[in-house]
């Protein structure tokens, strides 16, 4: 069986999201991440508190269907308020096909699983942080679908939701690498 959500919809059980925390990550310039995700995140945590630097992270995730593959981008954004920021990247391809609203679901289950394992850390060094989804507000486009089941989601595992236009980790930096 696959995550229900809170509406009674079911994500199917699909094998590349498991252990999204022990995947492949990388930095913009390409760069990998070694030798966890949870160190790079960590590390940055200490030395931005270092410097002084008030941050959030923003946790999102974009998809782009090519034929008939999905290709997923998942990204932990660092953000120095008022002072840029920087994010961690980690892609994967499915070939299975989904509708809109399944594929919106896996997005934010996939934020989700990344928050939720990284939550000690953020809970560590007293860190704001927010999940972001790729939905929009508006009826009008086709991915507000998922809006409803996507906020309660995000929200009931106690994270901050934030939808378009707000969400830039999934709409603008996660879009940008998928």
């Amino acid at each position: 069986m696959g995550i229900v959500t809170a509406s009674g919809f079911i994500l199917p059980n699909i094998s590349f999201m498991e252990s999204l925390i022990d995947k492949k990550w990388r930095k913009l310039d390409g760069t990998r991440i070694e030798p966890s995700i949870w160190d790079a995140v960590e590390n940055a945590l200490i030395q931005e508190r270092a410097l002084n630097n008030p941050i959030k992270v923003c946790i999102g995730t974009d998809s782009q269907v090519r034929g008939l593959d999905t290709e997923f981008a998942t990204v932990i954004v660092v953000l120095r308020k008022g002072r840029g920021g920087y994010m961690f990247i980690q892609n994967e391809k499915s070939t299975q096909k989904m509708s809109i609203k399944e594929r919106l679901l896996i997005e934010v289950s996939r934020s989700i699983d990344i928050a939720y394992k990284l939550c000690p850390l953020f809970d560590k060094y007293k860190t704001e942080l927010e999940v972001h989804a790729d939905i929009n507000t508006n009826p009008r486009f086709s991915s507000n679908v998922a809006l409803s089941e996507a906020m309660g989601y995000i929200m009931s595992m106690g994270f901050t939701f934030k939808a378009k236009p707000d969400a830039v980790a999934a709409s603008c930096c996660a879009n940008k690498v998928c």
